[in-house]
């Protein structure tokens, strides 16, 4: 059921001659019928942020959105003014259609970058998406595919916790880099819960989730990840237990973007163990993970242990700091690297596995983290290399 899980929610998914692809469901419209409108977001940190971010970051600042509509088939990003003007007529539309104000209005938008929309389509879209408003499963659904891209499959999440309920869904296969994945991201909930401990729940949650994964280093202008609250259900949750939930959803989201990476055929799992600090484990884990010459190999079922203590070795001491001659390297099981050094043959490990666990031990402490990544194959190659939105 996607964003419809939670009581208080209404959706739908439409065409509405956005995306370059004929026939795709291009725009997604999700409503919060309350009682509340309490929300919460995080946003991309890239410097060219899209004119849909800037709106939707000023708005949700006051804890309040009525409404959020998505489209892909267009970013709407480095457009200047003009795109600014777009996201602004474009929640224009919606509030009126809602009789609501344009800043309860989230607007996001994914696709090609540099260009403007076609907002006349968009409007109608938007129109559209109005009249096909409902609480179903079908319509969750339908939003959800509304607003992929590379995507191979919808990616959405349900949970239930003590009266309440969360569900979501996200867009992300490429474009992929820690602080904030790429991808739009909408969660809701029943629960009765303020804007703060939203706000609160959703940035921890995102912290160990969305940041800790990285398809191919590349990070994105759009990504948004929202939460919605409605109070529909009238239960106010644990707060502890409602973070935990969060965080579930969060990880479950983020972990089906690295099961849709574009052209992927590995899942891989970084675990650094033996860090003086979660910071230390991080930085070493994502150095790994952006190895370029690593993900190859895996592409290639090469267990390249060589691959793995180079891109170690580039943390800086101050940031990780440990004795290179202590670090041990396991893949799938098998201990590779021991002591810096060649451990068990590298032909020992089974590779067949669509998920790929490197286990990373530094010797230097008691912190860890875990992050991941894709392979990087010939097929992600294919379609960046002819991209349309």
């Amino acid at each position: 059921m996607s964003v419809t899980f939670a009581q208080g929610f209404s959706a739908a998914g439409v065409e509405a001659g956005i995306s370059a692809v004929a026939g795709k469901k291009d725009l997604a419209l999700v409503v919060n019928n309350g009682p509340l409108d309490a929300a919460a977001g995080v946003f991309t940190s890239n410097r060219f942020c899209a004119a849909p971010v800037q709106w939707t970051r000023s708005i949700i600042a006051d804890g309040h959105v009525k409404a959020v509509i998505l489209n892909s088939g267009g970013a709407n990003a480095c457009t200047g003014q003009a795109g600014y003007e777009q996201s602004q007529a474009t929640a224009r539309r919606v509030a009126e259609l809602l009789g609501a104000s344009p800043e309860d209005i989230a607007v996001c938008s994914t696709g090609l970058i540099g260009e403007l929309l076609p907002l006349d389509n968009v409007l109608a879209g938007a129109d559209a998406a109005f009249d096909a408003l409902a609480d179903t499963a079908e319509a969750g659904a339908d939003a959800s595919h509304a607003i992929m891209t590379t995507d191979t499959k919808p990616k959405t999440v349900e949970l239930e916790g003590d009266g309440y309920r969360i569900g979501g869904m996200v867009k992300g296969s490429g474009m992929i880099a820690p602080q904030l994945a790429t991808m739009l991201s909408v969660i809701t909930t029943d629960a009765v819960v303020t804007a703060g401990q939203a706000q609160a729940a959703l940035l921890a949650a995102v912290d160990t989730s969305f940041n800790r994964i990285d398809v191919d280093g590349c990070q994105s202008t759009n990504d948004t990840v929202l939460l919605l609250a409605s109070g529909a259900s009238g239960v106010e949750p644990d707060p502890d237990e409602f973070n935990a939930m969060v965080a579930r959803a969060c990880a479950s989201l983020a972990r089906q973007i690295i099961g849709d990476g574009e052209g992927a055929s590995h899942d891989i799992r970084i675990s650094v163990t033996g860090a003086t600090s979660v910071d230390a484990a991080l930085a070493c884990g994502r150095a790994v993970a952006a190895s370029n010459l690593l993900k190859c190999a895996i592409s290639g079922n090469d267990p390249n242990w060589g691959r793995i203590v180079s891109s170690i070795g580039t943390v800086p001491a101050s940031v990780a700091p440990y004795d290179a001659d202590k670090v041990t390297v396991d893949v799938n099981g098998v201990r590779i690297c021991e002591n810096g050094g060649a451990g068990r043959d590298r032909s020992e490990v089974d590779m067949t596995p669509r998920e790929v666990h490197i286990d990373i031990d530094l010797n230097a402490g008691d912190a860890e983290a875990t992050v991941w990544t894709d392979d990087l194959t010939h097929e992600y190659v294919h379609i960046n290399a002819d991209y349309e939105s």
